[in-house]
This record gives structure tokens, sequence and C-alpha cells, in this order.
């Protein structure tokens, strides 16, 4: 007797979603969906506003990542005054960067402390009610505390820069409004009200080394769990390095051939394509010159990884070259290697933050806005936490927005997070009687790797339950269970 299994909603993930799994009569897995079912419609409703007012309204999107949404606007309205990313102060694209690395840094600590080491640290079968960053602080309290630290710090550093921590404003079309002032910058060098940034770097490199000595203890389970081919997806700088903030786009197959050779971002349509599916209100970004099938491309930090020839900040870049010599490929296709890649991204931003905060131009209060020729388009990509973000204006000769494209991370992996689930179906739950939990968590730790935030997405409200269903070849509902 055929069946379908829903998990209602995925937890401990930005957004709502639903998983669903059909079995046949014999009870192997005959197709899965990783369903994204509300929209919040973004691209829509800020048509008629202002180009000037987009890099505030768009970061609305979301409480995790709004600093990724309001610079990938603001580089997009750069253009629509007419200033490219080298046309802008010295000051002022420091100032961003140093911005978008606070906001990586601690994304990343969310990520990796509250939603992701449960599952590592206490196992995939481990009671619900333990996989939680409280259940954490019990077992560890060192290393809660360290996450909730590091993330406090990326924290302030961005409500020093922006004015909040949620939802501040740094950018202005053609730079910033404001520099650092000194004694607010030396708030992170000397440690007096919190940790200081040669401490992040410390506790980044401990997280490394952290991950490192958890894979050589799992290798098995890490290497083949939700492992499969894909496409990757990253931006890198003319040399090759990574690059996060202003890189060219480059894309690899499963094997490392290149299928995108380091094109410009504004270019992107040229490139890509979106399709759609009934059953989710998230697209499906594709490169059109391999096409929709395999086309596809993994992003964030697995994908940068292995898209980008070296990092560019010395320790990080250590960790990279042991992260390859672990895994003895120069291509990783295993899902759940994204928690190492995104530990040496954030060791990578803290090795950054430093260098940034120890440069006086971002103290400079002079040449902080300036203007060009006004244009009718403006695009604007950047590395967000999660991948890469793409922000894509037209406006009218009145400076009115007619016309929004956002193609976010989470979008890019969206053909991936329904491979993670497909994986497990067939190799967890398939031809099984019972459904467990730890069966139903194995599908989320699947998704949570790539850490979605599925209001960015599909620009939807609510909150993120999980419910599992079961259906009969008949499509009769025999059993369900909801997680909240």
């Amino acid at each position: 007797m055929s069946k379908t299994i829903t998990i209602d909603p995925v937890t401990r993930v930005e957004g709502h979603g639903r998983v669903t799994i059909h079995l046949d009569d014999e009870g192997n897995v005959d197709e899965t969906y990783f369903h994204i079912v509300e929209f919040r419609g973004f691209e829509r409703f800020i048509q008629g506003h202002p180009y000037w007012q987009a890099p505030n309204l768009v970061q609305r999107l979301c409480g995790i990542c709004p600093v990724s949404h309001h610079l990938a606007a603001a580089k997009a309205i750069d253009q629509i005054v007419g200033i490219d990313p080298k046309d802008l102060s010295t000051g002022a694209t420091k100032l961003r960067r140093l911005l978008h690395y606070a906001q990586i840094f601690q994304s990343h600590a969310l990520h990796f402390f509250y939603l992701a080491s449960p599952d590592l640290l206490f196992g995939v079968d481990a009671p619900p009610e333990k996989r939680n960053v409280v259940g954490v602080a019990v077992e560890n309290r060192d290393l809660a505390v360290k996450g909730i630290t590091m993330r406090k710090f990326g924290q302030e550093l961005i409500k020093a820069l922006a004015g909040k921590k949620i939802h501040g404003t740094l950018a202005v079309p053609g730079g910033v409004y404001k520099s650092l002032k000194a004694e607010e910058r030396d708030n992170f060098l000397n440690g007096k009200d919190f940790p200081d940034i040669d401490t992040m770097i410390k506790w980044s490199q401990e997280m490394v080394d952290f991950m490192k000595d958890y894979h050589s203890k799992n290798r098995v389970f890490l290497d083949t769990f939700a492992a499969f081919p894909s496409g990757h997806l990253g931006t890198v700088r003319t040399d090759g390095a990574l690059e996060l903030y202003d890189g060219k786009l480059r894309a690899i197959d499963s094997e490392g051939n290149i299928t995108l050779p380091d094109v410009e971002p504004d270019d992107y349509l040229e490139y890509f394509s979106e399709a759609v599916a009934k059953w989710s209100y998230m697209k499906f970004p594709y490169l059109k010159s391999v096409g929709r099938k395999k086309g596809w491309n993994r992003v964030g930090p697995l994908a940068r990884m292995n898209i980008c020839d070296y990092i560019s900040t010395p320790l990080a870049e250590k960790a990279r070259r042991e992260y390859f010599e672990f895994t003895g490929s120069s291509v990783n296709n295993s899902t759940m290697y994204s928690h190492w890649a995104r530990l040496i991204e954030t060791l990578h931003c803290a090795e950054l933050m430093k260098e940034l905060l120890l440069d006086p131009d971002i103290l400079d209060e002079n040449d902080l806005v300036r203007e060009g020729n006004e244009r009718n388009v403006g695009i604007g990509i950047i590395e967000a936490p999660r991948g890469t973000l793409t922000h894509h204006y037209e406006v009218d000769d009145k400076g009115m927005i007619v016309r929004c494209n956002l193609i976010v991370s989470t979008t890019h992996n969206n053909d991936a997070m329904n491979e993670a689930v497909k994986w497990v179906a067939n190799n967890v739950i398939s031809r099984e009687k019972t459904i467990t939990e730890g069966m139903l968590n194995q599908v989320e730790v699947a998704i949570r790797a790539y850490d979605p935030c599925l209001s960015c997405a599909t620009q939807a409200m609510g909150k993120m339950p999980l419910k599992a269903e079961l259906y009969d070849h008949e499509g009769t509902l025999i059993g369900e269970k909801t997680k909240n």
C-alpha cells in the first residue's frame, strides 16, 4: 500500500516549508518534494517606490540576513545613480565591507551554534527536547558561551556601523551616510565591553579545529549523508581568490570543470534562467548553457570552497588547505561538509574584520558619497551568508521602481535541498515499516545544512512548523506527525 509522509514544519530554519515523501506499494520512494508554502511578494510591492528606498525596504525580507539585502540592493542602486563598485570612495567601500563581514560572521555563528550543533553534538536520533541551543548550553557550556558571544560581537559591530543590530542603515546611493568613530572602533579592539577581535579570531580557529576533529571521528556518516553530484556557484576575485563582496561569477560542475567562466555580475541574465513548479512558491535557477536538468548549482560555504582558488587571509587559507587535504578531492559534493566550510568562512571574516578595524580609512568622514550619470537599470550581486544573492531593479525616468528581480541564495539551493530530501528518503526511510522521529529529523538535518532562509526566498511571513504526512496509494491520509 502506497503512503505519503509529510514533515510540516521543517524546524530550526528561517521561514515556512513542508516536506512530502510519497512511497509506492512496496514502500519504495516514488517522489519527494520540499514545498515552500508561503509567499511575500517583495518583487511586486516594491514597484512604485523611489529607487533610493530600496536598500531599506528590501532588508525587511528577513531579520536574519537584512544586511545582505541592504548591501545587494545598495550596489544595484549605486548603478542607478551612475556609480559602479570601482567608483565608490575607498572609505565607503571599506565600511560596507566591514558591515558585510560582520553580518556573515554573526550569521554563521547563529547557524552553527544555535541550529546545527545540536544535531552534531547529540546525534540525529536525540530527543527533540534536547536538540536546541539550551541543550548545548547544558552539555557544553563553553561552546555555547563562545557561540553566543561570537554572534554578539558581529551584531554589535553591525549596530556601530548601521545604528541597529537588525534593519539598520549604512549604505545610501553612491556610498555610506557615516563613517565609524574612533571610540566606536576601539570597542572592538580593546576588549573592554566584550571580547575583542583577536579573541574572535582565536575562537574561530578553535571551532574550525573542533569541526576537523568531529569529521575525523564521524567520517563515514559525514562523507555519505546526502552526498550527490551537483554544480557549484559563487564569486571570486580576478585572481581566483574567494570574494564575498564584489567578485565575478564562477560556476563548476561536480568534477571541477568550469561551467561559468568568471563573468561580470551585470551579465547574469545572459547565463541564468529560472524554472517554476506547481508545488512550491520558490523558483529554480539554472545555467542556460547546461540546461534545466543539470544546470542548477549549490551556493553558500560548500560551493564557495569548491569554486575559489584560494582564500586571501592566512589562517583561513591554511584551514581551507587542510579541509581539501582531508577530503582528498578538489571538489566536495558531501552536504554535511557545509558546516566545516561555514566555520572556515567565519574565520576568514574574523581576519578581514581585524584588517578593516585597523584601517584608518574607516574613520575618514570625507568623500563618503559620490554621484554619476543616472541610469535606468541597476544590478547588485553579493555573497550572502547562504550564497550568491542578486538584486536587479529597473526604474522609470522619475526614479520610480518599475521592475524588481531577486534571486536569493536559498533559491539557488532549491534543487539541492530537494535532492538532499530525496537522498534521505531513499536511504533512510524507504521500505521502513515504522517512521521514527530520528528518521524525520534526518530529513531536516539535510535541509538545515544549507542554512535556508525560506522567507527570503519566497517573500512570505509566518513561522516554520514541520508536518509529516503518510498517504496510501489511493491518496488517503493514514498517518501524520506535526512538530512545532
